[in-house]
This record gives structure tokens, C-alpha cells and sequence, in this order.
């Protein structure tokens, strides 16, 4: 199964309702966001999952096409603050083929360009585009420190389906690389503190497409007890970790 099959998981409500366990992206990914604007001021959220982006833009947009291929996503992002915002449309299908309504003045992904055939939505990106306006890819970067890292790394590497998961910025490397993107500009924000007790971060791990219970199965008890043994041995009762935005903004080709 490659990277794309496994984000299949997000259209299972379970993965859904552990997405508010999640880092928020940092206050500045906005302020870069919205230096990146030009007219009319109409946004496509491509892959917006539960609205992370969507439901946090400015008062400065006037309308943000919320799209997503998960009936459960949209669901969830509907009820958290800000998903009632009558701005946002929301939009259940993906990237590739869902109803757009360009131009759009700023198209946004969030974490989900890896789960995209490029060699359609570049295109379609592009043709959607308003005179002048980008594409922002946006994720973000967390750094934890601490001697149980290197432990605890070992265990995702024995459990996860994967061997190596494509990082944001090495997504826009391949991209660009490859003809379908043609890089700008990329930033970084300064980090943020982000601070959730051991079992918050035990159902963050669950909203991600390789450790969740759906892609684990019967070993996924066995996998949270190994996490568990090395917080408890290094007196761990809660997660501390930096989260940095990041921000890569161009051309789709």
C-alpha cells in the first residue's frame, strides 16, 4: 500500500474526532498567508480536513471554499469554532475533481498535498488561480526534546506501516523538482510551546494514517503500552514540544 492509500482513514469518523488533538497551526502562518493576498479576496482550502486553515482566516477574506474528500471531516470541522463561519463553503469531494468556483486570490493546503495526485491538481491549481495569486503549502514542524525520544522513535519505527513519511518541505522539493510546482518563497514561524497530557497525545498519534487504530488493528493496545513504559520510565505525565509553522508559497504548473 503506498502513502496516498493510507489516507484513507480520514474519512472514518474515529480518526476524525481525534484531529482536535493536534497542534494549531502557530498565530503567525496567517500573518504570512495574508501578505500573500491580492483581488477578489476568494480562498480555496484544498484538503482543508477539519478546517484547521479555513475556520482561522482573517476577517480580510471574504469567502473560503473549504474542500475535502471526507464526509466526516467536514462534519467535525463544522462544530468546532469557527466552522459555522458563513464564509466558509464547505465542499465534500477532492481536490482533483470537486466543484470550484475560481478565480481564487490564494489557494491553501494544509498538511495534505501528499495525499493529492499532483499531476491533476497542479494543473487545476493553476487554471483556478486569480492573475497574480499562489499557492501556499503549509504545514507544520514539531520538536520535542528529551532523553525518551530516541525510545520512543523506535517503537513508531517497529509499529508504523511506513518506513519514511514524505515531510511538507521535502513534498515541495519533489514538486518543484518534478515540473509541478515553481517555489517563490518558503518561511518559517517562530515556534510556539504546545503542552497535552500523555493520553491527548496518545489520540493525536490516532488521527494520523499509520498509526491510527484502523491502520494498526489488534496491535494498536500494544503499541500505545510501549508508548506508555517510556513516558512512565522517564516520569513523563505530560508532552511538551515546539511547533514551528511552515510556509512554502509559488507557482502550480
Amino acid at each position: 500500500m503506498n502513502e496516498i492509500e493510507y489516507g484513507r482513514v480520514f474519512a472514518h469518523e474515529e480518526v476524525a474526532a481525534r484531529y482536535q488533538y493536534r497542534a494549531p497551526y502557530p498565530h503567525a502562518v496567517f500573518s504570512i498567508l495574508e501578505r500573500l493576498v491580492v483581488e477578489p479576496r476568494v480562498v480555496l482550502d484544498a484538503g482543508t480536513g477539519t478546517g484547521a486553515l479555513a475556520r482561522r482566516f482573517p476577517l480580510s477574506i471574504w469567502r473560503i471554499d473549504a474542500v475535502d474528500p471526507s464526509a466526516a471531516m467536514i462534519a467535525r470541522g463544522r462544530a468546532l469554532p469557527g466552522g459555522d463561519d458563513p464564509r466558509i463553503r464547505w465542499i465534500l469531494g477532492r481536490a482533483e475533481d470537486a466543484p470550484l468556483s475560481p478565480p481564487y486570490v490564494l489557494i491553501t493546503s494544509g498538511a495534505s498535498l501528499h495525499w493529492m495526485e499532483p499531476e491533476i491538481v497542479m494543473p487545476r491549481f493553476r487554471d483556478a488561480l486569480a492573475p497574480g495569486a499562489r499557492l501556499a503549502i503549509v504545514d507544520t514542524e514539531t520538536a520535542h526534546a528529551g532523553e525518551w525520544r530516541p525510545e520512543f522513535l523506535e517503537i513508531v519505527r517497529k509499529y508504523s506501516p511506513l518506513e519514511h513519511h514524505l515531510e511538507t518541505h521535502e513534498m515541495v522539493s519533489r514538486a518543484t523538482e518534478q515540473g509541478f510546482f515553481a517555489l517563490e518563497g518558503e518561511k518559517r514561524t517562530a515556534p510556539e510551546r504546545f503542552d497535552q497530557s500523555v493520553d491527548d497525545y496518545l489520540r493525536l498519534l490516532g488521527s494520523t494514517s499509520t498509526l491510527s487504530r484502523l491502520t494498526l488493528g489488534s496491535r494498536t493496545d500494544a503499541f500505545e503500552a510501549e508508548c506508555r513504559e517510556v513516558f512512565a520510565r522517564h516520569g513523563m505525565e505530560r508532552i511538551r514540544s515546539d511547533v514551528v509553522g511552515y510556509v512554502a508559497w509559488g507557482r502550480p504548473l
